[in-house]
């Protein structure tokens, strides 16, 4: 069983609380609409009781809330990373299905029992439960929480494609035309993977490669980082820089990936009979971003960064490390995270680089 850190536990705490809020908001809000409307159509009978039906919808929209920001979104989008989309469709439709009635048979007991003063198992509650589920009304609210649950599903895998933040950017057309961004980047890349593919085959080094992309999108994602693209066998990560800085997150990212990896250890030795240790390269500037294609729109990054950043992470053979940083990217690193002591490598000459650059790595103490 996964045992999750502190700031798994965190990650997650977040992601259920905004889902709490949002799907609160977003019931009540139609609740408040479908009553207003009710009211300037004088449709309201004279057993309408505002009180009662308001506390109920209230009740519904946080059990719902609270089940699909702790569980069900969490286990939803991990069906569609583990199985194939069909599969995970199903899935998630039973899912909702079985929470949907769960949560309206709490709802509905709840308001029958307080409209006619009687506990939950009476006769009257039991019969009027029975008419509730057989009726349009029933229905209708299946198919509202059925759009609200697949939008936020819908959010959380775009949120997962772009990164943390990029969503809403993306959706306010920031990147429509292209703008000038300071940005970090780390070029991650396993370490003899033309032996490791040549070793396992194709299909199982396709598998090898799926799992350890999977494994490290958690450290990323609680890093605050994007991923930019997969290469192969190399990942290419960015983050704006407040998050890339913020409590150190850029450098704590490749500590965070290799922890997922090490926890994994046992599982790939005996599957693969490799770990995927890896190296990394980071560093710092000023990129150009903006939204490229047609047939297939996307963002995209260009450069100098992007280069010099590839090139520091192919320094790390010849220095031995796993990790190598340029010092100007060290020196903006203000919170550097607990354990960790900076060491100056050199400078040396990158191909394709008039100048000498300094690197800089890290060493646990």
């Amino acid at each position: 069983m996964h045992k999750f850190s502190k700031e798994e536990l965190w990650y997650y705490t977040k992601r259920a609380f905004w889902v709490l809020f949002a799907w609160v908001l977003i019931s009540n809000s139609l609740f408040l609409y479908e009553y207003l409307t009710l009211v300037e159509n004088n449709a309201l009978t004279s057993e309408y009781d505002f009180t009662i039906s308001f506390r109920t919808n209230l009740l519904v929209s946080v059990i719902a809330g609270l089940i699909g920001g702790t569980l069900t979104l969490n286990f939803m989008e991990r069906s569609l990373r583990k199985y194939a989309f069909g599969k995970a469709l199903v899935v998630i439709a039973i899912t909702y299905l079985f929470v949907a009635l769960l949560v309206s048979l709490i709802g509905s007991a709840y308001f029958y029992s307080d409209s006619f003063g009687k506990p939950f198992h009476s006769q009257e509650v039991i019969d009027a439960l029975k008419l509730f589920f057989e009726s349009w009304l029933f229905i209708k609210n299946i198919i509202i929480w059925l759009f609200i649950v697949l939008g936020t599903v819908i959010i959380f895998m775009v949120n997962d494609k772009y990164g943390p933040g990029v969503f809403p950017d993306y959706l306010k057309g920031k990147y429509f035309s292209p703008k000038r961004e300071r940005r970090i980047f780390m070029f991650a890349d396993i370490r003899n993977a033309t032996g490791i593919a040549e070793a396992l085959g194709e299909e199982k080094y396709f598998h090898f490669l799926k799992d350890f992309f999977e494994d490290i999108a958690s450290p990323i994602q609680q890093s605050q980082g994007e991923v930019y693209q997969y290469v192969g066998d190399e990942v290419v990560v960015t983050w704006k820089m407040k998050n890339g800085l913020k409590r150190g997150n850029a450098l704590r990212c490749f500590y965070k990936m290799r922890d997922a990896i090490k926890k994994r250890e046992t599982y790939y030795t005996k599957t693969y009979g490799y770990l995927p240790i890896f190296k990394v390269g980071l560093h710092y500037g000023a990129v150009m971003v903006g939204e490229l294609g047609k047939i297939k729109r996307d963002i995209a990054f260009s450069g100098d960064v992007l280069n010099t950043t590839a090139r520091i992470q192919a320094k790390c053979n010849e220095n031995q490390v796993n990790i190598l940083v340029s010092n100007d990217f060290a020196n903006i690193v203000y919170q550097l995270p607990e354990g960790l002591e900076k060491e100056t490598i050199g400078s040396v000459q990158l191909r394709g680089k008039a100048e000498e650059i300094t690197l800089v790595t890290y060493r646990e103490i």
